[in-house]
This record gives C-alpha cells, structure tokens and sequence, in this order.
C-alpha cells in the first residue's frame, strides 16, 4: 500500500491523549496500545504537557499506532497545533526499543502557566492505565 495516510506509524504520548477514549472521542482509532518511557526527557507543565530534554530523567506514556491521516488531524486542533513532532526511541517493559514520533512544544512552558487541573487529570490517566506510582506521584 502507498503511504496515502493509511500506513500506520508509532507515535508515544505522555499527556492526556494517553487516554483511549479520549482519542476515539476524535475519531482516532489508535491501535497496538503499549505501555512505554523514554529517557533523557522530564516532563513539565505549564498549560498544557511538553517533554524536555533532562540527562537522567526518564517519562512514561502509551505507544499507539495511528495513521498519518489521524496525526495530522489531531495535531491541527488550536489547542495542540503549537506541537511539533520529534523522533524519540521508546522503551517497552519487555526490552524492545520502537523507533516514535512524539509531540513536543518548541520552547518549554512558562511556570507561571500551570494548568493544576491538567496535572490532575493527567494523574487520573496515568493511574488507570498502570504508569508507575512512583511517576504518577511526581506528575505535578
């Protein structure tokens, strides 16, 4: 199949579009659904969540994949479209390392931004998918 925006690619999320539902509220079916980190990254909240590069640290999220038809519309909703897409190598519990895009925002939020209410449902998320709790508790 040519790449026409059917082709499925990995792309690692570690906000709120961690949430299933959330995404096929969208009509995003995303598929293949793993539990991921990836290192080198911290995770900051201002308005919304970004990663940025932190020697050392390490941030968990979901691999889904998703066709590129879906990534572009997700992406174009005003709240997101400030994000622009990075190559990141995921780490799965098993050992494998999957090659990802991950959405970033260009320069790291302001703290004066910060969305506790974000950081709240954020928390909800990771809980219920089984993020470590020793990482759902640093997420503030």
């Amino acid at each position: 199949m040519t790449d026409d925006g059917f082709r499925r690619i990995n792309v690692f999320f570690y906000g709120l579009f961690m949430d299933e539902a959330l995404l096929r509220e969208k009509g995003i079916d995303p598929g293949n659904r793993r539990v991921a980190f990836v290192d080198n990254f911290r995770l900051t909240i201002g308005a919304r969540a970004t990663l940025v590069p932190r020697e050392g640290d390490r941030v968990y999220g979901v691999l889904f994949s998703l066709t590129q038809r879906e990534v572009d519309a997700l992406y174009s909703e005003s709240s997101v479209s400030a994000y622009r897409p990075e190559s990141v190598l995921a780490r799965l519990n098993d050992g494998n390392v999957i090659q990802a895009l991950c959405f970033n925002l260009p320069a790291p939020p302001s703290t004066e931004e910060r969305n506790t209410e974000y950081a709240s449902k954020l928390r909800e998320v990771a809980t219920r998918i089984g993020l470590p709790p020793d990482y759902v508790s640093s997420i503030n």
